[in-house]
């Protein structure tokens, strides 16, 4: 007996050793979770702290007693109107809390119209009245709601107008003092809405114009890193293993993949934007619509950085002696490249003009160096002989021609050898089953021979990913002309001051660039 309890002691032991180290980990990986939430963005403390103030504050409408009897149980209403109002920019608890109050000012005068009428007839039609009006009221608010402008700007109003009319309307059927419920409730709101916008507005405000101007930024500083990255990988003399998650570790992907999913995240920034009053010094109208343009024309010109990296996980890769021929030109133009999306990031971040000569000589003199390295290598691309290329062609045919007639003869005496030993039905089976696997075996063969027989055939396969990349890096060239345009015509609206040409000798490409972190509603994101 002795034995069995030390036992179960030792197992006992044992487990809570177990549990008191997963809880030791567990509470360790909280507190960094907590802590680089709190670095990547901190204001999202400040504004965790601002929703708990505000709370605060209208639970003091039941803890105070004076409060309470003038109110009553309405009060939760206000926190209820904290906890769905109160959002992290400025703008977004704008849009939602003038959308709430709007909605349920329009709900209460309809609901009070419609009981006005009720009150004049029996209870019979007044029942039949009321039900017809929350029947109609709520298809044609709902039907509103598909309206893409309604949609965009006050579909939360809308819904709040749905709730707070049926609410009004049917309660009036049974309570005879819904007047007074109605006006304890939309005090509640009030003071609810009004807490939010004391906190949004003068308390450590946040700015969804501000968010979405440093996010343009970000994502420009984050193609300049993509391209310089992509372009110095590629002529590397170590060629690294591309990862299979290239989502988490790659760099270059993580410079554009904010670009590529910036249009949820620039709309609706661009829309809590236009809430939001003129608080700049200069009182400048805010344009956010050229915001969203910009971001478009970014899109458009990521693509070719999505195209660029691709060059780099080919399965056909252009040999390093051919690479060196056009490795400096490439890296003069792509460092021209980078260097004029930092001067527009710059720009942009210290609000003022880009320079008028932004498109320097350096970056033609960049595209003249890789067209002369181009066309001093015209065998590389175009062959060198005709008939040289027609031998290939010819000795692959040979070798797939001759490849195909062996297993067929190999075929055809495991089908006579079979015939004269087994006859039975399990030597059939067996002879089916092994002729299946041959024949997937002499696909998995033959495929790839075929393939790299008709690749190897044409003498300029392996500049081919060479001539795409030189390609990608003219096609980049070509498309900065519409981000420049874009960038002065924000410069334009926005009222940017004029070009200093002091402020080009503190460019400097940083190495560690990512996009800012921006807080979005339920449905977005930012990575």
């Amino acid at each position: 007996m002795e034995t069995g309890g030390v036992v179960v002691d030792s197992k006992v032991e044992k487990w809570k050793k177990i549990l008191s180290e997963r809880m030791r980990s567990w509470s360790g990986l909280l507190w960094r979770q907590v802590w680089k939430a709190g670095r990547e963005d901190p204001r999202r403390v400040i504004h965790s702290l601002k929703v708990g103030f505000s709370l605060t504050l209208v639970s003091l409408l039941y803890l105070i007693e004076p409060l309470f009897k003038g109110v009553g149980q309405s009060a939760i209403w206000a926190v209820m109107t904290v906890v769905v109002v109160l959002e992290f920019t400025a703008g977004a608890t704008l849009c939602k809390g003038l959308n709430r109050g709007l909605g349920t000012v329009l709900a209460g005068s309809l609901a009070f119209l419609i009981e006005y009428i009720a009150n004049e007839s029996g209870k019979v039609f007044r029942a039949v009245f009321i039900g017809a009006a929350v029947f109609f009221i709520g298809g044609a608010a709902t039907y509103i709601r598909f309206f893409p402008y309604i949609k965009k700007n006050y579909d939360y109003g809308v819904v709040i107008f749905l709730l707070t009319f049926n609410l009004i309307t049917v309660s009036s059927y049974r309570v005879n003092n819904v007047l007074k419920i109605a006006h304890d409730r939309f005090y509640t709101i009030a003071i609810g809405c009004a807490v939010c916008l004391f906190m949004s507005l003068l308390i450590f405000p946040i700015w969804s114009g501000e968010d979405l101007h440093n996010y343009t930024v970000a994502k420009l500083e984050g193609l300049a890193k993509s391209i310089e990255v992509c372009v110095n990988d590629y002529f590397s003399d170590n060629q690294k293993e591309v990862p299979e998650d290239t989502s988490t570790e790659d760099p270059i992907y993580k410079g554009y993949k904010a670009v590529l999913d910036s249009k949820s995240t620039d709309e609706t920034l661009a829309l809590h934007a236009s809430w939001e009053p003129r608080h700049s010094r200069h009182c400048y109208r805010f344009p956010w619509q050229q915001y969203v343009k910009l971001g478009a024309v970014l899109r458009q010109f990521g693509y070719t950085v999505v195209a660029l990296h691709g060059c780099l996980q080919t399965e056909i890769q252009t040999p390093p002696s051919v690479r060196s021929l056009f490795k400096d030109p490439c890296i003069r133009l792509a460092g021209e490249v980078t260097k004029v999306l930092m001067k527009l990031a710059t720009s942009i971040r210290n609000r003022q003009h880009c320079s008028p000569e932004i498109l320097s000589d350096h970056l033609h003199e960049a595209l003249q160096d890789l067209n002369t390295a181009v066309k001093s290598q015209p065998k590389l691309f175009l062959g060198s002989k005709t008939n040289q290329s027609a031998t290939n062609k010819r000795a692959g045919l040979a070798a797939v021609a001759q490849t195909l007639s062996d297993q067929t003869r190999k075929r055809g005496q495991q089908g006579v050898s079979l015939s004269s030993v087994k006859t039975d039905s399990s030597a059939l089976l067996e002879w089916k089953s092994n002729k299946r696997a041959s024949e997937q075996a002499e696909r998995k063969t033959l495929r790839p021979q075929l393939s790299k027989m008709a690749l190897t055939s044409f003498e300029f396969s392996e500049a081919l990913p060479l001539a795409a990349f030189a390609s990608l890096l003219v096609e980049m060239v070509a498309r900065l002309d519409n981000v420049i345009e874009e960038v002065e015509e924000l410069g334009r609206i926005a009222g940017f001051k004029d070009y200093n040409p002091d402020d080009d000798t503190n460019i400097v490409i940083t190495s560690q660039t990512s996009p800012l972190k921006t807080h979005l509603p339920s449905n977005g994101s930012v990575d």
